[in-house]
This record gives C-alpha cells, sequence and structure tokens, in this order.
C-alpha cells in the first residue's frame, strides 16, 4: 500500500525525491522521510536539544520550554497544518524536529557571540550548523559522516543562508541563489517555528513573572482572545485562564494559515512540486494575521527577550562563549582529541581549527557549557 497516495500532486513525495548524498536499500516498513525523522530523534544533538536554552537558561526553572520541547510543539503544529494541506506530514515532522539541531548553548546571545568569534573564519550560522550537523557531525553509521538525510529534509533544515556561504554548498544552496522557494513542508515548518515561539514564550514570559497579564492586554490579539475566554468560562482566572487564552491564540494563528494556504496554492494552479519551487512563497498568514504577529513578536522582542533579567544572563552567556572560543584558540590542546586540528601556522588550518572549536561550542548543552567554563577559569575545578 502506498501511504503517501493521499497527498496532494504538489506535495514531497519519497519516491520523486531527489534522494540521499550516498545510495541506499529502500525498506518496506517506512518511507524514506519517515526513516529520517526516526534518524534525527535517534541522534545525539537532538537528546542535547533538552538542555539548550529557549529564552530561559535551562537551570532557571523545570517548568521553561528548551530548544527540545520547542522543537516538538513545532512539529505537532506543522503536522496539522500538513494533515489539512494534504502535504506530506511525515517531511514536515523530520524538518520540525531537526530545526534547531545546530543551535549553540544560551540560544541566540550563544549564537551572536560564537558568530562574532567567527567574524574572521566564515561567521557562524545555527542553520547551516544544522546541516552539518546531520551531514558530517553525527557519527552512527559505519558507511558515511552525518545522518544521510533526504534532499527534502536536508533542505527544509537550511531555512535561512547568507549567498556566501550559499555557493560553497552543493544543490541544497542552489534555491537561495537563484531566488527558489523550497517545498510547501519546508515553508510549513518555518511558519510553525513561529507560531510555536511566539505564543509559547508568553506562557515562560507570564510563567516566569518577566511579563504580566496587564503589559498582554495592550496585544489586541492576545486582550481579544482573553476576553472570549472570560465570556465562555465566568471567573475563570490563574494559569488555566492563561492556557486557555494561549490555546485559542494558537488555533486562530493556525485555522488562518490553513485558510491563507489554500486559496494561494488554489490560485497558483500547482500541479507539481517543480512547481512549487517556481512560485512565491505559498505558505503563509494573512495580511491581517501577519500584522498581528508581527506585533506579538515586537511586545516580546521589546518586553521579554530585552527585559534586564534576561540581559543579565544573555550578557554571562556571551561572556561565557566568547572566553570559551579564545581558550582553546589559543590551547587547542584543551580540546578533545577530535576537536583538535593537526599544529600548523597556515591560514587553511586556523581556519579549520576554528571551525572545530566552533562545532565544539555549538554542540554544548547550557550546563556544560557552564561547568566547562569553570573547568578552565576557577582553579577549584577539575
Amino acid at each position: 500500500m502506498n501511504i503517501e497516495a493521499h497527498l496532494a500532486p504538489y506535495a514531497a513525495r519519497s519516491d520523486t525525491s531527489t534522494g540521499r548524498r550516498y545510495s541506499e536499500p529502500a525498506t518496506s516498513s517506512r518511507t524514506e522521510f519517515q526513516r529520517d525523522r526516526d534518524r534525527i530523534i535517534h541522534s545525539a544533538a537532538f537528546r542535547r536539544l533538552e538542555y539548550k536554552t529557549q529564552v530561559f537558561v535551562n537551570h532557571e526553572g523545570d517548568l521553561f520550554r528548551t530548544r527540545l520541547t520547542h522543537s516538538i510543539e513545532v512539529a505537532q503544529i506543522a503536522r496539522s497544518i500538513a494533515r489539512n494541506l494534504q502535504l506530506n506530514e511525515d517531511l514536515v515532522e523530520a524538518i520540525s524536529l531537526a530545526h534547531d539541531l545546530g543551535h549553540t548553548p544560551f540560544g541566540h546571545a550563544g549564537q551572536d557571540a560564537l558568530n562574532a568569534c567567527m567574524n574572521a573564519y566564515g561567521g557562524f550560522e545555527h542553520n547551516l550548523q544544522s546541516l552539518r550537523v546531520v551531514d558530517a557531525l553525527e557519527q552512527r553509521y559505519g558507511a558515511f559522516d552525518g545522518l544521510n538525510l533526504m534532499f527534502e529534509t536536508r533542505e527544509g533544515i537550511l531555512k535561512h543562508c547568507s549567498l556566501t556561504n550559499a555557493k560553497k554548498l552543493d544543490e541544497i544552496g542552489r534555491r537561495f541563489i537563484e531566488k527558489k522557494q523550497p517545498t510547501l513542508e519546508a515553508q510549513l515548518a518555518n511558519l510553525a517555528d513561529e507560531i510555536a515561539y511566539n505564543n509559547h514564550d508568553i506562557d515562560d514570559g507570564l510563567r516566569s513573572g518577566l511579563l504580566t497579564t496587564t503589559q498582554l492586554d495592550e496585544i489586541d490579539f492576545y486582550a481579544r482572545h482573553r476576553q472570549q475566554v472570560e465570556i465562555a468560562y465566568p471567573g475563570i482566572t490563574g494559569r488555566r485562564a492563561i492556557n486557555e487564552t494561549i490555546r485559542r491564540m494558537i488555533n486562530a494563528l493556525i485555522v488562518d494559515v490553513i485558510e491563507t494556504s489554500q486559496q494561494r496554492i488554489q490560485a497558483a494552479g500547482l500541479t507539481s512540486v517543480d512547481d512549487v519551487r517556481n512560485a512565491p512563497a505559498l505558505i503563509a498568514f494573512s495580511d491581517e494575521m501577519r500584522a498581528e504577529a508581527a506585533l506579538l513578536k515586537r511586545f516580546l522582542r521589546e518586553n521579554l527577550y530585552q527585559h534586564y533579567q534576561v540581559n543579565r544572563m544573555t550578557s554571562k552567556a556571551r561572556r561565557i562563549v566568547a572566553e570559551l572560543f579564545e581558550t582553546f584558540m589559543r590551547e587547542p590542546n584543551l580540546l578533545p582529541p577530535d576537536y583538535q586540528q593537526p599544529r600548523s601556522d597556515s591560514p587553511q588550518a586556523v581556519t579549520a581549527q576554528a571551525r572545530k572549536v566552533s562545532d565544539y561550542i555549538a554542540g554544548m548543552t547550557d550546563r556544560y557549557a557552564i561547568r566547562e567554563h569553570k573547568r578552565l577559569f576557577m582553579i577549584d575545578e577539575m
């Protein structure tokens, strides 16, 4: 039985995929995109997401989102939308679960710090690092480095890439040069990421006490749904009211994406994945919902991500990442053997060593980075 037979003609399919970098025999029990999802879930990089920051550093509380819980939430939202649009749920799930595999410890603060450290050596892009993880850094198979994922999965993981880096890549970077679109599944995973982090960051911000419902009532999108909750459940308060409000916000965003995307897909007259690549982006919010989502994002940036208590931790995080990088570049013999480049003063060797240091730091969890920093700089830590 062909379990992809129900898909729309413009959905990605295993049997018409560009395939894997290294040829492997097919299995009878799973599609190729299901195999990709399973490989991602069993990877070391996926397990490490449990202890990587979303907004709050891992040790700040057990109830806050991590990169792992965020990725699972993205996958759930993406699969729900994909089912309604007759897209490939297995592909969109694989992309969603893998999209943050290359993220540094300490969230965007760690990423910005590592990019600054790598400025003279080609920079650091977390999407490109996620691709590097699945293409090279994971070591689970005897025949090849990486996870040997399908082209469409890799393409979805690399949702952003500079032109300079795109030109250094194989076929996977061509769409950035030719300004073409990825599959609808890749577009969907990208938008599901935005839905998940905006709404769940509100939840974590309220739980932490850094945001208040009074502040959020200034945002019409939140206030409107909170009022609906109070009408439906008179006297509701506390966490129950917050959870019900956020649930309704997420649902409104999902319904809008489904309806808007269906209209855009129909208007484009798609008949194949090639049509998708040559069309404008088709998975999208309506103009009205895009404006509301933008207001929500700006509110979070100004009131949560730039809150002084968050800034204090991100300042420490930048310092930890920068000091680890500087120390390992100055004394690479402090690195585990797999991350040591043969000593040479040639520019190529120095750049190669910097990339290995970057790989090592990017792979750290929050708590491991803190512990490694203590080992290097505190005399009583070994």
